[in-house]
């Protein structure tokens, strides 16, 4: 399969540790995005504080590109959906949503720093519904992960990527 798998949805919602479970499952690479862009440029948050958010993005844009042309499963950043061309590069994958109704999210959210959620949960569930119809409009599929074990939602993905294949 050269079509990648793409995983987006609001920051914290477990694409990287889905991602990683769903590449291993599926005998696939596994790229996560912000990651590969902190191993090169330094912490996510100090991108943010030193050069701004849109130096970022136009980092995340160049890191999209390449890990899309892997054929990999892919974690992206809660906001890869918010740049039009990050969008538009998205067309020709297989791309997964990994929606929450946010229940469990504070706790998750707390664990690390992020540079846009300054105050707190309350930024969080704004910047979502902001971003949901985004999400929404990039996605293949939809998977609501707020009531099902990491098992399930692996378990679901994989499926759908087999009777795509």
């Amino acid at each position: 399969m050269n079509t990648p798998v793409v995983l987006v949805g609001p920051m914290g919602v477990g694409k990287t540790t889905i991602g990683k479970k769903l590449a291993k499952q599926l005998g696939l690479s596994f790229v996560d995005t912000d990651k590969e862009i902190v191993k090169q440029h330094g912490s996510i948050a100090k991108i943010f504080e030193k050069l701004g958010e849109q130096h970022f993005r136009a980092l995340e844009h160049e890191f999209l590109l390449a890990a899309l042309s892997t054929g990999s499963v892919v974690a992206t950043g809660g906001g890869v959906v918010t740049q039009e061309k990050n969008r538009l590069a998205l067309r020709d994958s297989f791309v997964i949503y990994l929606s929450t109704n946010g229940r469990h999210m504070a706790s998750r959210l707390l664990a690390g720093r992020r540079p846009l959620l300054k105050n707190g949960i309350s930024d969080w569930k704004r910047i979502y519904q902001e971003r949901k119809p985004l999400y929404e409009q990039v996605a293949s599929v939809e998977i609501e992960t707020s009531s099902k074990s990491l098992h399930t939602v692996v378990s679901e993905i994989v499926e759908l990527v087999k009777a795509r294949a």
